[in-house]
């Protein structure tokens, strides 16, 4: 029997794919919510429940799920749903666009571990793991949002991280570059993907936070950028 339960949101992704299998491979049980239809997407061994992440009772239920096999305790939550946008600069951005980023990247990561922080301490202790990106400490033109937004996760993860020690929880982010993904290459065709990142290697790096080897570690922020 598995002896830790990890929950992983945007486990049906490109770079989920590659996390829940590193973290099953390695021995946790793995509860990833999904949006409705992708439930078909997830790896094999991983368990599954949809949800909608913005949707704080839908969250509720994807964290009771994770927290319920009392053999395999919830240590570990990592969170990889968000999403990207360009627009135009600041005064050209409506600010439903900028507050759409905002939603899409912030809102799961809070309600996620805010759902999660009283399991893992109950616990004895466990692991965030957030991913930022590189825009976050390295800004470009016409995605504000964006930029704003992937900041805003790596602030909160910090404050996790100071909130949470004395319980033994820690909060680490990783800031990728461009992942190299599917969708990436296709909305990229001309970019050279040989100076990508791949989910493998940041699922790596995700592992490692996750498990007990970065105990030491907490409010850490950790680049992954390839040969970018």
């Amino acid at each position: 029997m598995t002896e830790r339960t990890a929950v992983v949101t945007g486990g049906a992704g490109g770079l989920g794919g590659a996390v829940t299998e590193i973290l099953r491979d390695a021995g946790w049980r793995v509860v990833a919510p999904v949006r409705a239809g992708a439930m078909a997407r997830l790896p094999a061994g991983v368990t599954g429940i949809e949800a909608d992440l913005g949707v704080p009772e839908d969250v509720a239920a994807a964290v009771a799920l994770a927290a319920a096999e009392p053999g395999a305790p919830l240590r570990a939550v990592v969170n990889l749903v968000g999403g990207f946008a360009m627009g135009g600069r600041v005064h050209e951005t409506p600010v439903d666009d900028f507050e759409a980023m905002l939603r899409l990247n912030l809102r799961p990561t809070y309600l996620v571990t805010a759902a999660a922080l009283p399991h893992l301490v109950a616990a004895g202790g466990g692991s965030v793991v957030c991913v930022s990106s590189r825009a976050a400490v390295a800004p470009f033109a016409g995605a504000a949002g964006y930029i704003t937004a992937k900041a805003a996760v790596l602030a909160f993860a910090n404050a996790v991280a100071v909130e949470y020690r004395k319980d033994g929880v820690r909060a680490n982010t990783v800031l990728p570059s461009v992942i190299d993904t599917p969708l990436n290459r296709r909305q990229q065709p001309d970019a050279d993907h040989t100076r990508w990142v791949t989910p493998a290697e940041i699922a790596r790096v995700i592992a490692f936070l996750a498990g007990d080897e970065s105990a030491p570690t907490s409010g850490a922020t950790i680049p992954v950028y390839g040969r970018a």
